[in-house]
C-alpha cells in the first residue's frame, strides 16, 4: 500500500520546532528568502526595483534597508509592499503563523490561533484573513480548462442557520422561499480534473453562470449535476450530466466527484475549525479551501513562499 502523503518527508519539511529554534538573525534570512526567492533573499526595492539596497537598521534595531539609487534613496523593510507591511508583530511570530496555517489540512481557528500566538482574537482574525487574502491571490483572472480538457461544476449552500424552533409544531420547513432567512449563499465552484480550482459566491445557482462563462475555457467538456440551472451552459460547451438521485458515476464518466472533494474540505472546516463562515468572509474560507485543495501535495516549506 502507498504511504500517505502527510506520513512524508515532504510534509514535514517546515516545522513549528525549526522556527521556534531560530534566532533572530537567522528569522530575517528566512523572511528574506521567502520575500524574495527570485535573487536568493537580496533585497529588491519595492519603489524602484534596484538591487543595490543596503542595511540601515533603526535605532531599536528592526531591520530597515536604504535603496543606493540617488533617484530613489528610499527606505524599505521585509515587508514593505506586502500583506504584512507596517507589521507590529516579531518577524518569527508571522514565521509562526504561516507554518502553522501552512501545516493545517482543514484549516486553523482563529481563536486556536490566538492561543498559540498569544495575541489577541482581533489581532488573529486580521492576520488569519491576511493568509486568506494571499492564497486568493494566486486565483485571480483563472480560467479553468481548454481544449481536450474537462472541469466539473456544483454549488453548496452555507450560512443562515437557524436555529430549529423547540416544539415541533412551531418548525417550519426551511426549503421553502417564505421560510428562509436569506443569509445562505450558493459557493459555485469550478473544478477542472487533475487541475485547478476556482470558487466564487453567489445568492443562487443561476446568479453565477456568467460567472461560469467567463472562466471556463471554450472547448472543455463540463460536468454538472441534474440541477435545471445548468441547462442554459448546453449552449457554449460539450455537457455531460449526473443525476444523483439514481446514481453517483455514469457509465460516460459523468460525475462530479472532484468538486464534491472541495465541499468536503470545506464542509469539514466548517463543522471542525470555523463553525461559522457566512457573510461577507465566506469567499475568503472558500478560497482558502482552494487552496488547500489544489496544494495538499505540495511539501509544507514551499507552501509557505506565497
Amino acid at each position: 500500500m502507498a504511504q500517505h502523503f502527510l506520513l512524508s518527508r515532504q510534509a514535514k519539511s517546515l516545522t513549528l520546532a525549526q522556527v521556534v529554534r531560530m534566532s533572530d538573525a537567522e528569522c530575517e534570512v528566512m523572511f528574506k528568502m521567502v520575500r524574495w526567492p527570485d535573487t536568493d533573499g537580496v533585497p529588491v526595492c519595492p519603489h524602484c526595483g534596484g538591487l543595490d539596497a543596503y542595511e540601515a537598521r533603526r535605532p531599536n534595531g528592526s531591520l530597515r534597508f536604504r535603496c543606493k539609487n540617488k533617484e530613489c534613496a528610499k527606505d524599505f523593510t521585509i515587508t514593505s509592499g506586502t500583506l504584512f507591511a507596517s507589521h507590529k508583530m516579531p518577524l518569527r511570530s508571522y514565521l509562526l503563523a504561516v507554518a502553522i496555517f501552512c501545516n493545517e489540512v482543514k484549516g486553523k481557528s482563529m481563536l486556536a490561533l490566538s492561543r498559540d500566538l498569544g495575541t489577541s482574537y482581533k489581532c488573529t482574525f486580521t492576520l488569519a484573513h491576511k493568509l486568506r487574502e494571499a492564497m486568493a491571490s494566486e486565483l485571480k483572472a483563472r480560467v479553468i480548462g481548454g481544449e481536450g480538457k474537462e472541469a466539473e461544476i456544483d454549488a453548496g449552500w452555507f450560512g443562515g442557520y437557524v436555529k430549529p424552533a423547540n416544539r415541533k409544531e412551531d418548525r417550519v420547513d426551511r426549503r421553502f422561499a417564505e421560510n428562509q432567512s436569506g443569509k445562505r449563499k450558493a459557493v459555485v465552484v469550478i473544478r477542472e480534473r487533475n487541475g485547478s480550482t476556482l470558487p466564487a459566491v453567489f445568492t443562487s445557482e443561476t446568479a453565477a453562470l456568467s460567472f461560469i462563462r467567463s472562466r471556463i475555457a471554450k472547448g472543455t467538456v463540463v460536468h454538472a449535476d441534474e440541477s435545471a440551472s445548468w441547462n442554459d451552459l448546453h449552449a457554449r460547451y460539450e455537457m455531460k450530466r449526473i443525476n444523483h438521485q439514481q446514481e453517483y458515476s455514469a457509465a460516460d464518466g459523468a460525475c462530479t466527484n472532484w468538486a464534491e472533494l472541495f465541499f468536503s474540505r470545506l464542509r469539514r472546516a466548517e463543522a471542525g475549525h470555523h463553525h461559522h463562515v457566512a457573510g461577507p468572509y465566506l469567499l475568503r474560507f472558500a478560497q482558502e479551501a482552494a487552496w488547500r485543495e489544489d496544494n495538499r501535495r505540495r511539501s509544507n516549506g514551499s507552501k509557505s513562499t506565497w
